[in-house]
């Protein structure tokens, strides 16, 4: 097999191109949920811990020289990035504890019985007759 019709199988495979949905899909998630994070969960929980902004949070190693900026460590965008995961995280969560829970209760509706083949059709219609015969 080629490289190249191998590579092409590998890319034309359902699984592939699921996991590429879910990526882009994914990543526009996380945008909205830092948006989210960064303009209505953080505020106010600045606002509750004496009006701070997260985002300006940091310890200052060494001060600004002249054209040379300060070195900051900035743990207040960590704080942010923590919230976003976690909120991530959970919505993640949730999700797949309600596509396994869809999965379980398929797994566990009774299926209905198969249908049956000509051969059992045609035996039954023979049984049927005989009893008929028989009380005859």
């Amino acid at each position: 097999m080629s490289f190249l019709s191998e590579f092409k199988t590998f890319a034309v495979r359902g699984n592939v191109i699921d996991m590429a949905v879910g990526i882009i899909i994914g990543a526009a998630f996380g945008k909205i949920v830092s948006s989210f994070v960064d303009g209505v969960v953080m505020p106010p929980l600045g606002l509750l811990i004496g009006g701070v902004d997260f985002s300006d949070l940091a310890i200052v190693l060494k001060e600004a020289v002249g054209d040379a900026p300060a070195v900051t460590l900035n743990y207040g965008m960590f704080i942010q990035t923590v919230v976003d995961f976690v909120i991530i995280a959970f919505a993640i969560f949730l999700a797949i504890k309600a596509i396994n829970t869809l999965k379980r209760q398929e797994a566990e509706a009774p299926s209905a019985p198969p249908a049956p083949t000509k051969e059992e059709v045609l035996l039954t219609e023979i049984r049927d007759l005989l009893k008929e015969q028989n009380r005859s």
